[in-house]
């Protein structure tokens, strides 16, 4: 055959076949055993999949040939000789192609990972990787026309997206096992994790845009404490009319105040960042916690949950760093993260301190492991019991933070509650998050909005908007820290300014 021409569709058709029998059989094999739909339902989502992956395939390779020629062919060789080393791994060590692994394969020595070197993963590693690279170096193609690679590349979509919803009603199984299907698949998982690393590591170096210098008008003690929820929904709490006692705690908290509010995004990434930022761009500015660090307020982030945009200050602590400082705490759940609050505030050398916690208590699809059993006044037989736990367990992590704060009479204290984003419950059978703003549920974006002040700490606002957003955290925060800024803008802040401030 490599002495003879075949057509770019063949050589596609050969390529994208291959990688789906050489490669993918541990990512069906994964299916198969964790698909519970009937034999009739495991059958029709494999041949689903198996129809998905050899139309992305067959097109990625036709546009590698015909764009980049002999370069093409280069990656594509490249391509196979990494796939059969992941495939090997899978299957001789059952690893999984994640973020992780891929960040360990970056820093891990040679002398390292000599050690599984052996004649047999030469061996396999010759016959699935090397052999179809030469198939994809050596093979004579005769290229088609511009207009035919149209039309394979758009018959090839449209297959996706036909195929895709049909199969919509498996978004809670692609949810619920996302990270060993996506560390499974190939060459795809090596590649889409290698650029989630490279990613972050470019995130975690960016170069913020500096905002303005601000300075701390007063000195008098305030607190504040900025609690990111993860995943919280609107529609299941109590204090917005869910007809489940999800709130049997703040519905008795007195001067706790309710917020209608919009998310900006339906990610955690983005929605973070919109939480953190002064306004709504694409640009990175300097976020709340590291403005406030650099005006001198001392600040601290605790983290159960990922996604973050780039944080720089000096106190940075994850729940397996607070575990070791508070080993007494149970550390499977978000309730580490409010370990000695008061006396991390008592302790502070400042008169201005801003704590923001991270957390994960309403991140699925695995609801259930989010909070202790006490909690579970919903049996979790159905995924809306489960979630509605979470809420519950917010509730009391929450209050529990209030009343800490207001046994604080030396300091003016603040505690602000906000969700990244909200969750599908499977209304419409969508589950999770993650979907565009214009075609996102609203169940994606409407999110709680709670904030508590100690006595006599700010007056609210009495022409505030009917829905907010989450861009008026950073400005409300800045009052509260009494930090005058040209940052700072007035229309996005819920808090009327103090007499220092005007």
């Amino acid at each position: 055959m490599l002495r003879r021409p075949i057509s770019l569709f063949t050589f596609a058709c050969i390529v994208s076949i291959g990688t789906l029998l050489l490669y993918n059989l541990p990512f069906f094999r994964f299916v198969i055993d964790n698909c519970h739909d009937g034999a009739a339902g495991v059958a029709w989502l494999t041949v689903s999949l198996a129809i998905v992956m050899l139309a992305v395939n067959f097109m990625m390779t036709c546009l590698a040939m015909f764009c980049l020629r002999i370069v093409g062919r280069i990656v594509l060789a490249i391509l196979s000789v990494i796939n059969a080393t992941a495939v090997w791994f899978i299957l001789k060590y059952s690893v999984i192609i994640d973020a992780t692994t891929i960040e360990n394969v970056f820093n891990t020595r040679y002398s390292e990972a000599s050690g599984f070197f052996s004649w047999g993963m030469w061996l396999f590693i010759l016959v699935v990787g090397l052999l179809p690279a030469l198939f994809c170096l050596l093979q004579p193609v005769v290229m088609c026309k511009a207009r035919k690679l149209g039309i394979y590349c758009g018959s090839s979509l449209a297959v996706i997206i036909v195929v895709g919803l049909l199969n919509i009603n498996q978004t809670l199984f692609f949810s619920e096992h996302d990270t060993e299907l996506g560390g499974l698949l190939q060459p795809w998982s090596y590649i889409a994790n290698t650029y989630r690393i490279a990613a972050f590591i470019q995130d975690e170096q960016a170069e913020e845009i500096k905002l303005p210098d601000g300075r701390i008008a007063d000195d008098e003690k305030a607190a504040v404490v900025l609690v990111i929820g993860e995943s919280a929904r609107k529609a299941n709490f109590q204090l917005y009319g869910y007809k489940r006692d999800t709130n049997p705690l703040l519905s008795k908290q007195k001067d706790l105040k309710v917020f209608q509010a919009n998310a900006c995004a339906t990610y955690t990434t983005a929605g973070t960042k919109a939480i953190l930022e002064p306004k709504d761009c694409d640009d990175l500015y300097e976020l709340l916690p590291n403005y406030a660090f650099r005006t001198g307020v001392d600040v601290a982030w605790r983290t159960s949950n990922w996604g973050e945009p780039p944080i720089h200050i000096e106190e940075y602590l994850t729940e397996s760093q607070l575990a070791k400082q508070y080993p007494d705490e149970d550390s499977h759940y978000d309730g580490i993260l409010y370990a000695g609050l008061h006396q991390r505030i008592e302790a502070s050398q400042k008169h201005k301190v801003l704590i923001i916690l991270h957390t994960s208590t309403s991140h699925g699809p695995q609801y259930v492991n989010k909070y202790p059993k006490a909690f579970e006044a919903y049996k979790p037989d159905e995924i809306v019991n489960a979630y509605d736990n979470t809420i519950r367990y917010t509730d009391f992590l929450l209050d529990s933070l209030i009343n800490t704060l207001r046994a604080m009479t030396d300091w003016k204290t603040a505690m602000i509650f906000i969700s990244d984003h909200g969750e599908s419950l499977g209304e419409n059978k969508m589950y999770m998050h993650g979907l565009p703003m214009k075609l996102a549920p609203k169940e994606q974006y409407e999110i709680p909005f709670l904030v508590w002040t100690s006595e006599g700490f700010r007056a609210y606002k009495s022409d505030l908007p009917p829905v907010l957003e989450q861009h008026y955290i950073f400005h409300s925060v800045l009052n509260l820290l009494s930090i005058q800024s040209p940052a700072y803008d007035d229309r996005y802040d819920i808090f009327q300014l103090n007499t220092n401030q005007q």
